[in-house]
């Protein structure tokens, strides 16, 4: 259990220290990106940073705002400036209000902006306009590549796509029939996971992918849709989740049997663990939502205020979470700030 507590450790750095980026906000590796910004951002005692999320009922979003303010509160220690974090994100999902939302931020006068996108189409001519008016935009978990963001802090989606059908073949010994699972059809992070994962079980003859699957990403409505397409097609026998959205609820625990289903999913949020306990989802693939936060705070920061070079591409590494290593990770949730984690869990390994 040492050994799982320090390749935890070791991973969660890697979120930040892959890309020569401290977390704390030190010095960064020379980038494509060219620091500047407005000219008059930061110059008061408040700088203001307008955080638009996919949508504020969705976890893994409410811990990077965690994140975001955690790193304002330090950087605001170490400036001797008030960092504030304006959050404006949607309830739900709707690109359309992202893009509202950012129109807003600038109008009122947000020194930067941190977005993920639902939509990458119809938030660019928004973020393009926010930074033809001097105020620079970040994004996280889901870029807009085509637009003028100066970063993106995020993971290589399609590598996470494969590593999550690689995983789940591995779990069913390279052959078995799989459906794969995603959110929104339009979040262009999303299908680029589905792209990866589709293209790694190319590489086992023994897999046949029955489909692939959207759903709303709530915790209701993504369980609902694994439960309908596991009576439409009985005979799936694995699941590739892109997001965890379905594993966001305990219901799919007493709908799924382990014998005959396994599953393997990005994130791993408090109520994810008890699957990984069940044996249902042997494998969870954490993304570190904190530091989505966390991390982009400190980029705007150095890029914006205090005029550093930084990457174009900050990247982030996933932390694979087992039964082995279960404690390990409770344990930073729990230090993350996550709610609701199972004393069973936190107690497990020490």
């Amino acid at each position: 259990m040492q050994a799982a507590r320090v390749w935890i450790r070791r991973a969660v750095v890697a979120a930040c220290a892959a890309s020569a980026i401290a977390c704390g906000g030190g010095d960064h590796a020379n980038g494509a990106a060219q620091a500047g910004g407005s000219a008059s951002a930061g110059q008061g005692k408040v700088f203001t940073i307008a955080m638009i999320a996919k949508s504020s009922t969705n976890p893994v979003f409410l811990s990077g705002r965690t994140g975001a303010e955690a790193a304002a509160a330090e950087l605001s220690k170490q400036l001797g400036i008030t960092v504030r974090i304006n959050w404006l994100t949607p309830p739900e999902e709707n690109a359309e209000l992202q893009a509202q939302r950012i129109a807003q931020a600038v109008n009122t006068g947000a020194n930067a902006i941190l977005v993920s996108a639902s939509d990458a189409g119809k938030v660019t001519g928004a973020i393009n306009e926010a930074v033809e008016r001097d105020v620079p935009v970040m994004m996280f978990d889901s870029d807009a590549p085509n637009s003028k963001r100066f970063s993106f802090y995020g993971g290589d989606d399609e590598a996470i796509g494969s590593q999550v059908m690689s995983e789940l073949a591995a779990q069913m010994h390279g052959k078995g029939r799989v459906a794969v699972f995603s959110g929104n059809q339009n979040a262009p992070n999303l299908q680029r996971r589905v792209q990866g994962a589709l293209d790694e079980a190319k590489k086992y003859p023994g897999i046949s992918i029955i489909g692939t699957f959207h759903t709303i990403e709530t915790p209701q409505d993504a369980a609902a849709e694994v439960l309908r397409v596991q009576q439409a097609y009985p005979n799936i026998q694995g699941w590739a989740m892109v997001g965890g959205w379905a594993l966001f609820t305990p219901a799919l625990l007493t709908d799924l049997d382990p014998s005959k289903v396994k599953i393997v999913s990005v994130d791993a949020l408090p109520v994810e663990l008890a699957y990984v306990d069940k044996g249902l989802t042997p494998v969870l693939l954490a993304q570190p939502t904190y530091m989505w936060g966390y991390q982009s705070v400190h980029t705007i920061i150095d890029h914006v205020y205090l005029h550093k070079p930084v990457p174009e591409h900050v990247q982030m590494q996933l932390v694979k979470v087992t039964k082995a290593n279960l404690g390990d990770w409770a344990r930073q949730l729990k230090a993350w700030g996550y709610p609701n984690v199972d004393p069973k869990y936190l107690s497990l390994g020490k």
